[in-house]
């Protein structure tokens, strides 16, 4: 019984209060639902454009040609997003589309241009791939602003600079890639030039240098006997001119000039069966054969003289001493030579090091200009790729247009919490007012105040004219009341409207 009694007190008090204070919350109702109302209804639109942009990927198959633009799209979008977000690239935007009047004084301020930064939205489109991986195949690019038409001309000429920019960042990277492998390729050439002219012809052999020892070693031994054979022949020669039962003086002692030109005839048999005429041995016994015979042939007619004069007369000089002479010199270039040969073989293993060295280097220089030639043709194809837009690039899909409906604010969401605030302000207002009110409504208020009995209570005496009176206070009040709500309900919307930033606060991010 206790719960229905209670329920019936607190359903009087709050008609009590409502009786006492339905003024005051209707007044302060009226008041903020106005206001708020006011604010919702002023608040300017704010409409947002959208472009789809669509990444072409290369119409070449890669296997074809490579390309020389590298890194992941994603990175190189968030390179592009950023340079497009510069200062500078923004404050060409707002001075071309008159933006944001209220933030610029003379002409784009920081907060302009931070505001435009905020009012910009990318987002990628990406698709999932085999393996896990995403790829990135697209973006909307939105942008926001108070009116339709000028939102979807920024939103476009932010798509525009998008595709401008992504071309320009691959064009020169092309050609900046093109340009570094053609400079290093002529360095590289220029070393492998001068290592062509050191490494030369590869050592020979070993054994080549051997063979080649052992042929001077072999002329050195035929050189020492046929020095040994002029010097028999110089002492023959000697012998025959110092014996006077030689009086031809071509013949050894006891040997006729018949007889020692046979013998001649003999060894010139003997020699052309192993050497050739150029042999100088053959050429030598040749001319001794020629002069022998002229002197025999001579002897008849010089008999007499030579028996009167024969002690007294000089021979000519002998060829064994020319021959001598020019074997020596032989003798010494052989000498020469195999020195030469000695030392090329001591310094072979050293040698043959040096060239395998600059040979490896060679090689590895050459393996390397030919990677760089190859790579420096694949740069200059993908080039003319980026110039003749058949590589990766950006497209605009579907450009912004003007939108029919604004994004924000919701105004229908708006007028709900109007209605919330101005109720829960109400309740308020009456709440304090209750609190500071010190007065007595109720018998029960007054004898839980003092312990003086209270016998009875008086009612309010009112009169005709105090009706009349209060009818009159109570016109007046409402008509100062509406008045007050006009004032600050157009207060409210004068100050609401084109007030975006307000707009963009009660956007909630849209």
């Amino acid at each position: 019984m206790a719960e229905p009694g209670n329920s019936g007190s607190a359903f009087q008090l709050a008609a009590d209060v409502w009786s006492r204070r339905h003024w005051l919350a209707l007044g302060v109702l009226t008041t903020v639902l106005g206001a708020t109302l006011a604010m919702a209804i002023a608040v300017p639109p704010i409409y947002r454009a959208t472009a789809t942009v669509l990444v072409e990927r290369e119409q070449v198959p890669e296997a074809m040609v490579r390309p020389s633009v590298s890194g992941e799209l994603e990175t190189r979008l968030l390179t592009i997003s950023q340079q497009i977000l510069s200062r500078a690239r923004l404050a060409a935007l707002i001075d071309r589309f008159h933006l944001y009047p209220t933030l610029r004084d003379h002409g784009p301020s920081e907060a302009a241009v931070e505001q435009m930064r905020k009012d910009i939205l990318l987002e990628p489109k990406v698709a999932e791939q085999s393996g896990g991986r995403s790829s990135t195949v697209g973006f909307n690019l939105s942008y926001r602003a108070p009116d339709p038409h000028t939102a979807a001309d920024v939103t476009n000429a932010l798509a525009a600079l998008y595709v401008e920019q992504n071309s320009k960042i691959r064009e020169q990277q092309a050609a900046g890639t093109a340009q570094f492998l053609k400079a290093q390729m002529a360095d590289v050439k220029k070393r492998l030039e001068e290592q062509e002219r050191h490494v030369g012809q590869p050592p020979p052999p070993v054994e080549i240098e051997l063979a080649g020892l052992e042929r001077l070693n072999a002329r050195l031994r035929l050189n020492s006997e046929r020095q040994l054979r002029a010097l028999d022949r110089k002492d023959r020669v000697a012998r025959e001119v110092a014996s006077p039962a030689s009086p031809s003086g071509t013949a050894p002692v006891g040997e006729t000039p018949a007889a020692h030109l046979a013998r001649l005839q003999r060894e010139l048999a003997e020699l052309r069966t192993r050497y050739t005429d150029k042999y100088p041995d053959i050429i030598r016994t040749k001319a001794e054969i020629a002069a022998l015979e002229s002197r025999v042939a001579a002897a008849p007619r010089s008999e007499s003289g030579a028996a009167a004069g024969a002690p007294a007369a000089k021979r000519p000089p002998s060829e064994a001493d020319a021959e001598l002479k020019a074997l020596e010199s032989e003798e010494a270039q052989l000498r020469q030579a195999i020195t030469v040969y000695e030392r090329r073989m001591e310094d072979a293993p050293r040698r043959q090091q040096d060239y395998q060295r600059e040979a490896r280097d060679y090689a590895v220089t050459k393996e390397f200009y030919q990677s760089l030639v190859k790579r420096h043709d694949d740069a200059v194809m993908a080039e003319s790729m980026e110039q003749g837009q058949k590589a990766e690039r950006f497209h605009i899909l579907d450009p912004a247009v003007p939108p029919r409906l604004p994004v924000a604010p919701n105004r229908l969401r708006l007028g709900m919490m109007a209605v919330a605030i101005s109720i829960g302000a109400a309740v308020g207002a009456v709440m304090l007012s209750e609190r500071l009110d010190t007065s007595f409504h109720t018998m029960d208020d007054l004898r839980a105040f003092t312990r003086v009995p209270v016998v009875t209570g008086v009612p309010p005496l009112v009169t005709d004219r105090d009706a009349a009176r209060r009818r009159r206070r109570t016109a007046l009040g409402v008509l100062l009341f509406l008045v007050g709500l006009v004032v600050v309900a157009g207060l409210v919307y004068a100050w609401a409207h084109d007030n975006m930033l307000l707009a963009r606060m009660l956007s909630g991010g849209q």
